[in-house]
């Protein structure tokens, strides 16, 4: 099967790529970077160096590419969310809009079939049940930086299951751990709770659902082969409170214990949204995702998955 994927070098798609090569699929990976393009290749794939706002660059590659499946991988997210910059999610909002729409656009001209998108599984609205099935809505409104960002998810998601022509499948990740990532080695979660400066906040209730990201990877593949269209949740089994997983994080980073503080002092301190996390998230249920892309996590839980992350 050929497969386009776009984002090839993100955190989703660098191991996603040699997983494509290696199950015996010819392999196009998009990056903008033709500094980064030696990486796609060193993993078995042909490069394309384009960007998804060059509409006629990007039509060419794909039609060169002749895929049978587009995978979009594309973000733009900072090194630091900072949910108090309006602008915080500006890049990736566009990428996942106008972005979106060039890469269907791109994909129906070749003839595509099947078109694989990613999307985030903590944007679900936070009352009801602790954790969420793929049925439950989204925010409808949320104010500032994290609001954009959802408002942005919910025009991607209709134009990838609405795009005629092809079969839309939605990836609905948690948040994202291992290389590469803010709970990396080196990311600025990880760098941040060694400082002590992720705390527990409040009660802690607010249920957060984590992946590592070669689980989303293989997640992807398996929707690159099977499912039908839809929208899946792409995280572990064990979708946990803050309250339990700050102190596991810390333990597994070598850090002191998390400080806890007041909901006033995080929502004054960070912002709205970070305090709205904290206590209020919901979590995703992952039984669609492994009942019908016949898909199992390796790191089933983030108890075990952080400290073999940390080594």
């Amino acid at each position: 099967m050929r497969v386009f994927v776009a984002g090839a070098t993100g955190a989703v798609g660098r191991p996603l790529v040699p997983k494509l090569v290696a199950a015996g699929h010819e392999v196009t990976g998009m990056t903008r970077s033709e500094a980064k393009a030696p990486e796609v290749r060193a993993a078995g794939a042909d490069a394309a160096v384009v960007d998804v706002f060059d509409v006629d660059t990007l039509r060419a590659a794909i039609d060169s590419a002749s895929p049978e499946v587009i995978v979009h991988e594309l973000t733009a997210l900072p090194d630091r969310i900072d949910f108090r910059n309006e602008d915080t999610y500006a890049a990736t909002n566009r990428l996942r809009t106008e972005g979106t729409r060039n890469l269907i656009a791109a994909a129906q001209a070749a003839g595509a079939r099947r078109f694989v998108s990613q999307s985030i599984a903590f944007a679900y609205r936070m009352d009801g049940e602790r954790l969420k099935t793929e049925d439950d809505p989204l925010l409808a409104q949320a104010p500032g930086a994290f609001g954009s960002g959802v408002r942005a998810l919910h025009e991607m998601e209709e134009m990838v299951l609405g795009a005629g022509g092809l079969d839309g499948l939605v990836l609905r990740y948690g948040f994202f751990y291992g290389p590469g990532t803010y709970y990396g080695e080196d990311g600025t979660s990880t760098q941040d709770v060694r400082r002590r400066r992720l705390p527990v906040v409040g009660g802690g209730g607010g249920v957060f659902s984590f992946v590592h990201v070669d689980d989303a990877a293989e997640a992807t593949l398996a929707a690159v082969e099977r499912g039908a269209p839809g929208i899946y949740n792409i995280a572990d089994d064990e979708p946990a409170p803050m309250r339990e997983w700050v102190p596991v994080f810390a333990q597994a980073a070598g850090a002191k214990p998390p400080r806890r503080v007041p909901v006033w002092l995080a929502r004054f301190v960070a912002g709205k949204d970070v305090s709205n996390f904290a206590v209020a998230l919901r979590g995703a249920s992952n039984e669609k995702g492994k009942r019908e892309l016949g898909w199992e996590p390796a790191h089933s839980s983030w108890r075990s998955g952080f400290a073999e992350s940390l080594r």
